[in-house]
């Protein structure tokens, strides 16, 4: 009942300053009119008493009584009449709707959209059962840490949730927090070096090549730690030597591995021809194990063209056989790779009719076009 009273308080006192304008002007309308009527009955007195001393002539005054009996007349017709205010009925229909409409159309409103009859929770009781609302948790762990900062598992825990909220600053200092009460692990080292690539503006950065050579004196053959320090090689310049960073870590990586794709570019990127990445034989499309050996005695010429032979194979088995969602997801991927973009448009849309956007392995189909950059109608939706 107390929220309903507040409520009708606060209609009336906003009904009230919305109507105290209206009133206003209508007031002050009716005082300028009573004030100007004055006005010109003091001038007309003004008039005989000029007249009377011989100031102005007959016909002066006469002419000028005429046009200050014709503005007296003007004015004296628009006073009240019986009381009430002129132009009343101007403001009526504004009125009614500050006062009925207005007030009606507002709690129709709150019945539909709100909840009269949710409970209150205060901010304490929101902080002690935040859910899954990521907001209070962050809240809450940042204010565990304000009272117990040599909590090496509570930065632990807030760094990568920092770094994907993009609060590079905040993260940084959680992974640094981390590693020093809890020591470098690569997969502290390998967030850390990527909260200061982020925070570069993805400028691999001394600080972050150390934490990156730190991380692979850890973990040998990290592939995270290879890869950004093989990217640092490409920004300082340095094609050839970034190239074999990058032909080693495709070589190293295992068959169908996320990263590939992006390796592959780079390598093209630095003057390289894409690796063939071992796979597993029996898949439909993929190359045999005397291809791969065969295809590592070739020069480049002859390789690439080796490979676009098997991509066309590839794209042939699976217009005869089209329910094949690894094969789709591999060929889309190699004519990315191999830079035709108009084919690997044409082979998402494809792989689309036969695994359609609504369902999981459609989804994923639209996830990888988008990675690789390939537009198609549902890629732009």
């Amino acid at each position: 009942m107390l929220f309903w009273i507040l409520v009708a308080v606060l209609t009336a006192g906003v009904g009230a300053v919305l109507l105290y304008p209206l009133l206003r002007t209508a007031k002050a309308a009716d005082g300028g009119r009573a004030g100007e009527a004055a006005v010109y009955r003091d001038q007309l007195r003004e008039l005989d008493r000029d007249l009377t001393g011989g100031l102005i002539t007959p016909e002066e005054a006469a002419y000028a009584r005429a046009e200050i009996g014709r503005r007296l007349l003007a004015v004296s017709t628009a006073q009240p009449v019986a009381g009430k205010p002129a132009r009343a009925s101007t403001y009526r229909l504004t009125q009614a709707f500050i006062i009925l409409l207005l007030p009606a159309i507002g709690l129709c409103l709150y019945l539909t959209v709100g909840n009269p009859g949710l409970p209150s929770q205060p901010l304490s009781a929101r902080v002690k059962n935040p859910g899954n609302d990521m907001a209070v948790l962050v809240a809450q762990a940042e204010r565990h840490l304000a009272e117990h900062p040599d909590d090496g598992k509570g930065w632990d825990i807030l760094a990568p949730i920092y770094f994907k909220s993009m609060r590079v600053g905040d993260a940084e200092l959680a992974y640094r927090n981390a590693i020093r009460l809890l020591g470098p692990t690569p997969e502290r080292l390998g967030g850390l070096a990527e909260t200061l690539i982020a925070a570069s503006d993805g400028v691999v950065t001394a600080d972050a090549r150390q934490a990156l050579q730190q991380s692979l004196s850890l973990e040998p053959n990290n592939p995270r730690a290879e890869f950004y320090l093989a990217l640092a090689l490409e920004q300082d310049g340095k094609q050839a030597d970034a190239k074999n960073a990058f032909v080693a870590l495709a070589k190293a990586s295992p068959a169908g591995a996320p990263w590939l794709p992006l390796v592959n570019e780079h390598i093209a990127k630095n003057g390289g021809t894409p690796e063939i990445a071992a796979a597993n034989p029996d898949a439909p499309g993929n190359p045999s194990a005397d291809e791969v050996a065969t295809a590592d005695t070739m020069n480049s010429g002859d390789r690439q063209q080796m490979i676009r032979g098997m991509v066309d194979s590839l794209d042939a088995k699976l217009r005869q056989n089209p329910d094949n969602f690894e094969g789709w997801m591999r060929l889309i991927r190699s004519y990315a790779v191999l830079n035709d973009k108009d084919r690997a448009a044409d082979a998402l849309k494809r792989g689309l009719s036969a695994f359609p956007a609504d369902g999981g392995q459609g989804q994923q189909l639209l996830a990888l076009g988008k990675e690789l950059g390939v537009a198609t109608e549902e890629t732009q939706r």
